[in-house]
């Protein structure tokens, strides 16, 4: 099937590693031009040259930039806009789980939890919106987290804030419609950087990472039997942003392995 994705621009926000760099590689096979950002200079270069040298440096823009600075945004969003004449997709995939619960969680916590999960939203798509206009076949994807819809005790304000980036995603969806579609993906376990933190942080360091993995995915009772790979996310989301999915708006693909208990 052909996507109909050659020759058109995205920005990939927290795509230098992880999910955003996988759907940056993704989108990049598919002949899009990609833009990333990312807070850390290091990563950030090495993302950069990794997909330059793959696809060609000139399909490649990046740029440090933190998204919960609105003054950050304008600037990169004025760098794509040199860069390129429209924009045809924007995909948001900043911030990772805050483990905390309802006892333990501060003002200052749930403050910056909800700062990060809205504003990650929020001023990104401000800032691309007059690019995004320009496009044929606009289109805004939100990475979002199963507990979005299945909340889990122990991640109280994370499951509060993903599930307000939910409710902002389908409203967006109406109000941009039929100019600019928007729809998110919310996942389950995917094997990214924060897991192999929390695997590098084991209490018994004589288990390997297979078997540690294998072991968090049988407690959290994940039919499939494992953690999602980066890729697989990708291969979604690169579906759900293209021409291919013209008439997809509003909606919610749960990526998990089927660990979801709801309807």
């Amino acid at each position: 099937m052909d996507l109909g994705l050659r020759g058109r621009a995205a920005v990939v926000t927290g795509g230098t590693s992880g999910i955003g760099l996988a759907v940056s590689r993704a989108l990049l096979a598919e002949g899009c031009d990609v833009a990333i950002c990312g807070r850390g200079e290091d990563r950030l270069a090495a993302a950069a040259r990794g997909l330059g040298d793959e696809f060609g440096a000139d399909r490649v823009l990046a740029q440090r930039c933190d998204v919960t600075r609105e003054a950050d945004m304008r600037v990169f969003a004025d760098a794509v806009g040199a860069w390129r004449p429209a924009l045809d997709i924007l995909v948001n995939n900043a911030g990772e789980g805050r483990m905390t619960n309802f006892a333990n969680t501060t003002d200052e916590q749930w403050r910056a939890e909800l700062e990060l999960k809205f504003f990650s939203q929020i001023y990104p798509i401000r800032g691309f919106k007059p690019l995004l206009d320009k496009s044929d076949a606009a289109s805004i994807l939100a990475v979002n987290s199963l507990l979005a819809l299945q909340p889990e005790p122990y991640m109280v304000c994370t499951s509060a804030a993903r599930a307000g980036v939910q409710s902002l995603a389908k409203s967006l969806a109406t109000e941009f419609a039929p100019k600019i579609r928007v729809n998110s993906v919310v996942l389950g376990l995917i094997d990214s950087g924060q897991w192999q933190r929390r695997f590098e942080a084991r209490a018994d360091k004589a288990q390997t990472r297979a078997q540690w993995m294998a072991e968090l995915a049988a407690g959290k009772h994940i039919p499939m039997g494992r953690l999602g790979e980066p890729e697989e996310v990708a291969r979604a989301i690169v579906f759900l942003v293209s021409p291919a999915a013209s008439f997809v708006t509003g909606s919610t693909l749960e990526i998990s392995g089927g660990v979801s208990r709801h309807i």
